[in-house]
């Protein structure tokens, strides 16, 4: 492990935002996960949530449909009001990117406090079900012809702007994981095939020096 992937790491963790997440109803294709992933990745987004039938099968398409799915966490869900109803649970607000009467402007809301970006399948957008539970709809004003962008390309435009309202507030600016969060994710990013046996062994993960690198346990 060099000393500049190291820091990088380091500095990429102090970033992560732990109460700003995603949650995707029933988005399939690989390039629209892979390209929501780079984004989570890209702003902080500390975890990533879908609709999927089984996390592990989440975990194998967001890890083979992209490079950065492994620095986002993934959590599935069996259905669309099981995931709202446990970020909702968790003091999460949901704002779902979704054309309605009562949308606004996705520029108007408060991604300052703990909240979600729900991301509707590509073809028929957000659910009727999810449209109900949310909190707020959003939209993001289109000067053309076409009536909405592509799944992946929302998640962006929506997400720079939570990225840019949090950057003006300071939550950049300090480390906002918890320290044991912190020290297990960076294992599991410097070591994961090391994390994964550990995992399956439900064995601790061994102890690491300041350069990453593996310590004999005493």
């Amino acid at each position: 492990m060099t000393a500049r992937r190291m820091a990088r790491m380091r500095a990429t963790l102090d970033r992560r935002q732990p109460d700003l997440r995603v949650l995707m109803d029933q988005v399939h294709k690989p390039h629209n996960i892979s390209a929501i992933l780079r984004t989570c990745d890209a702003v902080g987004v500390w975890q990533a949530h879908a609709v999927w039938p089984g996390v592990e099968r989440f975990r194998a398409r967001a890890h083979s449909s992209a490079g950065t799915g492994q620095w986002v966490k993934t959590v599935a869900h069996p259905d669309i009001a099981e995931g709202i109803g446990s970020l909702q649970r968790e003091g999460f607000r949901i704002y779902a990117a979704h054309l309605s009467e009562r949308a606004v402007d996705f520029r108007r809301v408060d991604y300052t406090r703990p909240c979600a970006v729900l991301l509707g399948a590509e073809l028929h957008g957000v659910s009727d079900t999810a449209a109900e539970l949310v909190d707020e709809h959003v939209i993001i004003p289109m000067a053309g012809l076409g009536a909405s962008l592509n799944v992946s390309v929302a998640a962006a435009v929506i997400l720079f702007e939570a990225q840019r309202q949090r950057e003006a507030a300071g939550l950049y600016q300090q480390c906002r994981l918890e320290s044991d969060v912190y020290e297990r994710t960076l294992f599991e990013w410097l070591h994961p095939k090391i994390a994964a046996r550990c995992r399956e062994r439900g064995e601790p993960y061994l102890p690491i020096d300041e350069d990453g690198d593996l310590r004999r346990r005493p």
